[in-house]
């Protein structure tokens, strides 16, 4: 065991990753050292950052703690806590059925871990288990002065070109199937000097290109200024030096800001690339999922995208098996797949989370062989669709960001992908190339999801 190392396992979302990160900053900021998902932890402490979203994540999250306290039970660690949003909103359950663990803390309060640990040096817990306790007192004046949830101050968990950059927590939508605002929430703006101020940071520390999430990015500034405010930020933050991408996820199709799209088309460092999720498309559907938009809103929606951002990549997520969920609804949905040509699509089967409005309000209808069949149906006509976009890429010469180098080729993106859910670029390894360097890429192939060139010129 590693002595004042606290190994860090992070599970969920790109948003439950920029928490950890910034606990990563907090511990490190006063005297611990920090790893991040190793493949195997060797420190005396493991914290592990939950997903509660859909019933998949929650199991992964449950045999994830029950891996560590088997851990700590053979003696390989002395100390596990548990944080996010499992233990958001299932923390009685928890405590009662997992007493190994030991501390459980939720999505917001996660800092009291470190006064914890503080407090168990002081009383000399600490040197017990390996720390060496510095006589600091648990009074949160004694914690570094970095230590603010406001605070840029973040230990980077993906290479350093890049990063996650949250704008806002919680969500003020109430769709059928989400148990997101059950356990974060309302929606709540950061205050947009501070986000600004630490794009400046992470600018200083080596980032040039930013993935803004939310879990509502088109609500943002509501709550604060009275009105959407995301378009300024995004122009704000384009104009700070050193910031070379800017790409948006997860923005919802009701009161779209349409000024965005003016940015989009504007500002060069902002990606023409837009993350926005859809669910569905029949009418029947939209009401029972309480998504407050229609069919025809929607159509309009994305023409009117792809009319002022030419070249727009849009990235959806799409439902099936609702309940309630006809053949025909579904007939309608591949058709509207069909006619809108996503650049970028995942999809999903409906799974019912206790305590949302169809959980309570409907019956689970659909069965699951049906629902795998849809599923299954629907990616195969996005998978014809990915594959005809890609190729219609080859012979351009498109701007890529190097990421990492893998056997005999280097993997990139260009501004139409964003990291581990988007296609990539593979570039054969036959001269060397710098991670995080941009460069000028010919399309030279595809496949039905990444693109393969070569390097025509590199950029100073």
């Amino acid at each position: 065991m590693r002595h004042n190392t606290i190994d860090f396992i992070s599970l969920g979302c790109s948003k439950n990753l920029v928490d950890s990160e910034r606990l990563m900053g907090l511990f490190e900021a006063n005297g611990y050292t920090c790893t991040h998902d190793s493949d195997d932890p060797k420190g005396e402490i493991v914290v592990i950052n939950t997903c509660g979203f859909i019933a998949d994540a929650k199991e992964e999250s449950i045999n994830t703690i029950l891996e560590f306290v088997q851990a700590k039970a053979e003696g390989r660690i002395k100390k596990l806590y548990v944080m996010g949003c499992l233990s958001e909103r299932y923390l009685a359950d928890l405590e009662q059925e997992i007493p190994e663990v030991d501390g459980w803390y939720g999505k917001f309060n996660y800092q009291e871990l470190l006064k914890e640990l503080k407090r168990r040096e002081k009383s000399g817990e600490g040197r017990e288990n390996g720390f060496a306790s510095d006589g600091s007192s648990d009074s949160e004046s004694d914690l570094s002065p970095l230590s603010s949830l406001h605070s840029p101050l973040r230990k980077l968990t993906t290479p350093r070109h890049y990063a996650y950059l949250k704008i806002s927590e919680g969500c003020d939508r109430h769709c059928a199937y989400c148990a997101i605002p059950l356990i974060t929430g309302k929606h709540q703006s950061r205050p947009m000097e501070e986000i600004l101020d630490e794009v400046r940071w992470l600018v200083s520390q080596g980032t040039k290109e930013f993935q803004v999430i939310a879990q509502e990015l088109t609500y943002y500034g509501v709550d604060l200024y009275g009105e959407q405010r995301i378009a300024e930020l995004i122009e704000r933050m384009a104009d700070i030096e050193g910031v070379e991408w800017i790409r948006l996820h997860y923005a919802y199709p009701t009161h779209f800001p349409w000024d965005l799209l003016r940015v989009m088309r504007e500002k060069k460092n902002v990606c023409n690339y837009l993350d926005i999720a859809l669910q569905h498309i029949s009418d029947h559907m939209l009401t029972r999922m309480r998504r407050n938009v229609t069919k025809q809103e929607t159509m309009e929606m994305i023409e009117r995208m792809r009319r002022e951002v030419p070249g727009i990549h849009l990235r959806t997520t799409l439902m099936v098996g609702f309940p309630g969920e006809t053949d025909e609804d579904f007939r309608e949905l591949v058709e509207f797949t069909k006619w809108a040509r996503f650049e970028r699509m995942g999809a999903f089967a409906y799974s019912e989370e206790e305590g949302t409005y169809s959980a309570e309000n409907y019956e689970d209808d659909v069965p699951e062989e049906v629902k795998r069949q849809r599923l299954d149906r629907l990616m195969r006509v996005q998978q014809n669709i990915s594959a005809e976009l890609e190729a219609e890429k080859i012979g351009q010469v498109l701007r890529v960001v190097i990421d990492r180098q893998e056997g005999d080729y280097y993997i990139g993106r260009t501004e139409y992908c964003s990291p581990e859910v988007d296609p990539e670029v593979l570039i054969p390894a036959d001269a060397p190339l710098e991670v995080g360097a941009f460069c000028q890429v010919k399309i030279t192939d595809s496949e039905e999801f990444d693109l393969y060139g070569e390097v025509v010129s590199f950029e100073q």
